[in-house]
């Protein structure tokens, strides 16, 4: 007891002669504040929320001059020489909605720190605590702790509470969308979609450098890949320039397939690569995959069957300034690319190795088509049946990385068991990746494994198929 009485009169007295100083302040603060008795109009949290503006179940039109309100905040204007000092005594009892720190539009000169009114009342000073009035006291602030008239607009709210004011009762407010340069990508609900010019106009208002926004009207183009779009907002412009990993692509969005989604996954892969590497991207989309892979100086061989993806990998081969020679673009169906290509190659490169001088080159497939990749590895039993016995003993077993959706709970079993069927043949040790959630109960997987040399050179082995029917003996690693 003796000891919290001491704490009392060491601390407790010192502020009460500043409190009592303020006894008479009030009448000094008419110029700029409200009186202390319109405190009964004074902000909750819940008064930053915008004016309801529900639109007509039809859709209508946004009204930017609606979003008009304003707010009594307890507040204290300031030099702004005293701004971090006022801060370090006051931050702890600031708005919690930023920005809680303005310019003074009648002072240029001042500062306006504005109060959370849960916590702060501009007729109470005992509510500012020890450091804030006494921070009033020392720089004889008394008469410029009062009220402030905030008028907030539509540029002061952000895009999910414009939206939240706007959709009726029952219509969700869109939470994400893809961003690919100047381009918004949507991909909205039935029920979304009556109010559809109104999101994307909010959407491009509220994020910088928005300059189109388009909704997803279609599913993806199992050959080409790429998806039927319609004009929410903005330009007509689907010339996208975007940068990933620090590499720059640029295409046409309407016509080729891009998911910024997909960034972790392309690194992760490129991450596993060595220099020296040969890769063979049999679904290489505008690259982004070919394009840092190259870069890290691998000798990348890169198809696709878009002629617009061809086009577009090309020029971004050009963009990114890749060493000539290092990526060859081939415009092929994806087992075409396999039989053809990647057999003469993975021939070519055997017979000039020279085991004396260099090290066998590692090779990678990769076959980012999660669609249907899966199918394509039928391309690979037998596909170097007939190389001549000195040659194929200088091959080296390419490293498959296939992606591909999977609805199973077990989606890496799942995977495992597929791949195995159409190989008719073991992928002991497979690496089975999950690259993220693409719906409930769907996610995308991608499945690293060697390639059997049994399954290439057409070898027969009696227990291939014993495998395969007996998965609990062979057991791939998951991440």
């Amino acid at each position: 007891m003796a000891c919290w009485l001491m704490f009392l009169s060491q601390h407790f007295f010192k502020v009460t002669p500043i409190l009592r100083s303020y006894a008479s302040a009030p009448a000094r603060w008419s110029k700029w504040c409200v009186p202390v008795a319109a405190m009964a109009t004074k902000a909750t949290e819940d008064a930053f929320r915008p004016p309801v503006c529900t639109l007509p179940e039809a859709g209508g039109m946004l009204n930017r001059d609606l979003f008009v309100k304003t707010l009594l905040l307890p507040a204290v204007r300031f030099n702004k020489k005293l701004t971090s000092v006022c801060l370090r005594a006051l931050k702890s009892k600031a708005l919690t909605r930023k920005p809680f720190l303005r310019n003074n539009p009648s002072n240029p000169d001042e500062k306006v720190l504005l109060l959370n009114p849960e916590v702060v009342s501009s007729g109470d000073v005992l509510s500012l605590g020890e450091a804030g009035a006494g921070f009033l006291k020392e720089h004889s602030l008394e008469g410029k702790f009062g009220e402030y008239q905030l008028e907030l607009r539509y540029s002061d709210w952000t895009s999910e509470e414009v939206l939240r004011s706007l959709l009726p009762k029952g219509v969700e407010v869109p939470t994400g969308f893809s961003r690919i340069g100047h381009i918004a990508h949507l991909n909205l609900r039935p029920e979304q979609l009556k109010y559809k010019h109104v999101i994307g106009e909010v959407l491009m208002d509220k994020n910088p450098g928005l300059k189109t926004v388009v909704n997803k009207t279609g599913e993806i183009n199992n050959e080409f890949r790429f998806f039927s779009m319609e004009l929410l907002a903005g330009e007509n412009n689907l010339i996208a320039m975007t940068k990933e990993h620090g590499n720059s692509f640029e295409f046409d969005f309407s016509k080729v397939y891009w998911n910024p989604r997909l960034s972790t996954e392309h690194a992760r892969i490129v991450g596993l690569l060595n220099r020296g590497d040969v890769v063979y991207d049999v679904f290489a989309g505008v690259g982004p995959f070919a394009v840092p892979a190259a870069k890290k100086g691998c000798d990348v061989l890169a198809n696709d069957l878009n002629p617009e993806s061809f086009k577009w990998l090309q020029r971004n081969i050009k963009l990114n300034k890749i060493e000539m020679g290092l990526i060859k673009a081939y415009n092929l169906d994806g087992r075409e690319f396999i039989k053809e290509v990647v057999r003469k190659d993975l021939i070519k490169r055997a017979e000039e190795w020279n085991t004396e001088s260099n090290p066998r080159q590692r090779t990678h497939v990769v076959m980012n088509l999660p669609s249907l990749a899966m199918e394509f590895l039928d391309a690979f039993p037998d596909l170097l049946r007939n190389v001549a016995p000195g040659v194929r003993g200088r091959i080296g077993l390419p490293t498959v990385h296939c992606h591909c959706f999977s609805k199973e709970a077990d989606a890496a079993r799942d995977v495992r068991h597929r791949i195995e069927a159409v190989l008719s043949h073991s992928i002991e040790g497979a690496l089975i990746h999950d690259v993220r959630d693409v719906a409930p109960n769907k996610e995308m997987m991608c499945a690293s494994f060697e390639l059997p040399g049994a399954v290439v050179f057409g070898d027969s082995t009696e227990d291939s198929q014993a495998a395969i029917n007996e998965p609990q003996a062979k057991k791939s690693r998951t991440e």
